[in-house]
């Protein structure tokens, strides 16, 4: 057994308060629950237990500084004075007889798959018991196993990163990629699935902040770019459609925009302004399949004033008229 201010890394003068912060940091680094790959970190768990049972006992350590027992807390050989004997077994341990100091009790330790399982006598050592409930969260138990969950003894996950990134309609309509830089510095493609809304988030596992711990999430904030001439609505997207007077009179092809190119629409002959064309799979994609283009016919007339134009209104004003308000209360 190696000498316990060795094995706990500190002075020989420390105090109590650095003695336990050192043990508190080797049990959380060893233990066997949390190190379940590495063969030696039992040992070396109950080789920082059996050095604080030593120097976190304020008796102990004493009797170790003044050379009684030694690291393993047994007692050192002084020789024949006053010595009586072995009086037989002692139910607290080992007994030297009248004069030896008090009783020495020992605890051990061993691992398995119940955990970290106590033996011997406790004596009125607690200190390690207090420590490991501490660091458990106050779930230790005593008498008998104590068990340990690998989780109790992680680091805490790592901060969520914040980000967001604007796309557009037709990004929306392709799907693919997006790149994203976020605050720690990483850049990440992000897959803009179908049907997503503005202002929805999308969560990558362990893009986060590591924070010396498992690294959190990166959540990305999609935004959605207003579209010079298409609304969304859902699936679907709306399209206030331009035609001229004569094209809503005679009919006629017209090229209509959409999110894969143009395309042609056949307007009929006496197109009113407001009647509504629907341009089926022209609309974004969503979880079951693709929305449509809504057309609204909206009749424009020329910026400047056609004289010819004036005349022919004013001849079928005379001789046709009509009354679209009719229906109006």
């Amino acid at each position: 057994m190696r000498d316990p201010y060795e094995v706990l890394g500190v002075p020989r003068g420390a105090d109590a308060g650095q003695i336990k912060s050192a043990f508190r940091k080797l049990a959380k680094k060893h233990h066997p629950d949390a190190n379940k790959n590495d063969p030696k970190a039992a040992e070396k768990f109950a080789e920082a237990n059996a050095a604080y049972e030593i120097l976190g006992d304020e008796a102990k350590r004493k009797q170790f500084d003044a050379g009684e027992i030694d690291a393993e807390g047994k007692p050192r050989f002084q020789g024949f004075q006053g010595f009586q004997g072995f009086e037989g077994a002692h139910p607290g341990g080992f007994h030297a007889g009248a004069g030896a100091g008090p009783d020495i009790h020992f605890e051990t330790f061993t691992f398995g798959p119940q955990g970290a399982q106590r033996g011997g006598r406790a004596g009125g050592f607690g200190g390690i018991d207090d420590i490991l409930k501490e660091m458990m969260g106050g779930r230790a138990r005593r008498g008998g196993a104590r068990q340990f969950e690998p989780e109790e003894f992680a680091p805490p996950p790592g901060r969520d990163a914040m980000a967001s990134t604007t796309i557009t309609l037709s990004d929306l309509a392709h799907g693919g990629t997006r790149r994203v830089y976020l605050p720690t510095g990483k850049e990440v493609d992000v897959k803009i699935p179908a049907g997503l809304s503005d202002g929805q988030q999308i969560r990558l596992k362990g893009q986060g902040f590591s924070d010396g711990g498992p690294a959190g999430d990166a959540i990305i904030t999609v935004h959605i770019a207003k579209h010079p001439y298409f609304e969304r609505e859902g699936a679907n997207i709306r399209l206030q459609l331009p035609v001229t007077l004569y094209e809503a009179v005679l009919g006629g092809k017209v090229r209509v925009p959409t999110l894969d190119g143009a395309v042609e629409l056949n307007i009929p002959a006496n197109t009113s302004s407001g009647r509504t064309f629907r341009l089926r799979g022209k609309g974004l994609p969503d979880k079951t399949g693709r929305g449509d283009l809504l057309a609204t016919i909206r009749i424009v007339l020329p910026d400047n004033a056609d004289p010819a134009l004036e005349d022919l209104m004013r001849k079928w004003r005379d001789e046709a008229p009509y009354d679209p308000r009719k229906t109006l209360a």
